[in-house]
């Protein structure tokens, strides 16, 4: 499994984060940190620390953006 950090954007409501966790797992990856950045005009901007299958991260960005409010606004390579 590789290791990425994700910047992500979702509604600044109860159960937002929740349901992206959901999804992570959905999609075989495994989170491995959440840091919650900062809310302000009900958006909500979190960095996760995820382990995906194999190196390649495309299936679990294309998940996360398919959510309604959810951008995954960068990604990069997690130091192991």
């Amino acid at each position: 499994m590789a290791l990425f950090t994700l910047q992500v954007s979702l509604p600044d409501r109860p159960g937002s984060l929740g349901m992206l966790a959901s999804a992570i797992g959905s999609a075989g990856a495994d989170i491995r940190g959440v840091q919650v950045l900062k809310s302000e005009g009900g958006t909500g901007y979190d960095e996760i620390t995820v382990a995906v299958p194999g190196t390649d991260p495309t299936d679990l960005v294309e998940i996360l953006n398919s959510i309604g409010g959810v951008e995954v606004l960068s990604i990069e390579p997690a130091a192991n």
